[in-house]
């Protein structure tokens, strides 16, 4: 149900015969990377965490980056506390594995993380645990209905230099 959501979401872009499925897990990071063939911190990864109020927010990073608690103290004026699977469920709509920004179960504050800056496409799930989309930014921040780009991540800077090269032979490919 929730990869015919994604589908539906993103049929209003003609984007939905894009949505690539695999016959394999891309459940998470590296396996994601593995089935597409890209870096790890090309997949786009979607965070879900307690907003304030009943609904979560999610932040949106690229694959090598890690949540930074005292930016994203600083960002959003409360505490990073990342959602059970059962809540991920609950707010998305998405099983864990799965979750991306498209097609939620309910309307949901999206964030897109400045590490995804440093590349031209990324590829986030698409509400199942074997489904990827390849996105450019503008493409992702349209679709997810994204309410701005936030910096709440840490050590992705260390591997831009070593980032940089690896998607420009991926993209030569």
């Amino acid at each position: 149900m929730s990869f015919e959501s994604v589908k539906k979401h993103l049929k209003q872009w003609n984007r939905d015969q894009d949505i690539m499925e695999f016959d394999t897990s891309s459940a998470t990071v590296e396996l994601a990377a593995e089935a597409i063939g890209v870096i790890p911190a090309r997949i786009a990864k979607t965070l879900s965490f307690r907003g304030e109020g009943d609904n979560a927010i999610l932040i949106v990073a690229a694959g090598d980056a890690k949540v930074d608690n005292k930016k994203f103290r600083h960002t959003f004026g409360f505490k990073a506390r990342m959602l059970s699977p059962d809540e991920v469920f609950e707010q998305t709509g998405h099983e864990i594995g799965g979750v991306c920004p498209f097609g939620l179960k309910n309307d949901l504050a999206v964030y897109l993380d400045e590490s995804m800056k440093r590349f031209t496409s990324l590829f986030p799930a698409c509400g199942s645990t074997n489904s990827a989309i390849e996105v450019t930014l503008d493409e992702l921040a349209t679709y997810s209905s994204a309410k701005g780009w936030v910096d709440v991540c840490k050590n992705w800077q260390e591997s831009i230099n070593e980032e940089v090269p690896a998607v420009q032979a991926v993209n030569s490919k």
